[in-house]
């Protein structure tokens, strides 16, 4: 029993020792490789900088658009009241102010001047316009004339009235009555009724003897 137990000793000794000399003669300027990230390292895009300019406080928000127009670019997005934004540059009329919008194409937009206000001052350049986008053509649709012809009233040809000549209008002409008359003195006729009336009375005078 004395015999194993020393020759066990010997043993955890043997390999004590040996596995203590080999981590001393292991060379200590072996490099040692990290492994390296196999995944696409994102690159930080900075923001346009020079003038900044922010939308008035008193309107709750302000539509853009994609050219500096809103009638003939559509709209693209809105800002709210107080949001800042950096700006590229004014329209060739200073009427519109081209800013950073992200999330559509080209990042930019446009916004009516008179609804910002310049919080950093900088340096904006007259812009061309961008070419107004083509309107979409519009379809035609060609009809089937039996088709047609089916749901349309059928409307009876009439014949137009004809027209008469009305007969010449005739004038009716009016003549003086007394211009045909004869002439008679008035003294003449008031003494022939006198002369009448006093041979009336001399009759009846006559009668009553």
């Amino acid at each position: 029993m004395r015999f194993a137990r020393k020759l066990l000793f010997l043993c955890f000794s043997a390999l004590t020792l040996g596995g203590t000399a080999l981590a001393f003669s292991i060379p200590s300027s072996v490099p040692v490789y990290a492994q390296q990230p196999t995944g696409s390292i994102p690159t930080v895009t900075g923001t346009p900088q020079g003038a900044v300019v922010a939308v008035y406080l008193d309107r709750p928000q302000e539509d853009v658009y994609a050219g500096p127009s809103s009638y003939l670019y559509p709209r693209v997005g809105v800002v709210l009241a107080g949001q800042e934004m950096p700006a590229y540059g004014l329209s060739e009329d200073g009427n519109w102010v081209k800013i950073y919008y992200p999330g559509i194409p080209d990042s930019s937009a446009w916004i009516f001047a008179a609804y910002v206000k310049v919080v950093k001052t900088g340096e904006l350049p007259k812009l061309p316009a961008p070419p107004t986008p083509t309107l979409a053509a519009t379809p035609v649709v060609e009809l089937n004339p039996t088709l047609v012809a089916a749901y349309l009233t059928p409307v009876p040809p009439t014949r137009l009235p004809t027209f008469t000549a009305p007969a010449p209008l005739a004038v009716a002409t009016f003549v003086d009555a007394a211009e045909d008359l004869p002439r008679v003195p008035l003294g003449l006729l008031i003494f022939g009724l006198g002369f009448i009336g006093a041979l009336g009375m001399l009759i009846s005078f006559l009668r009553g003897q």
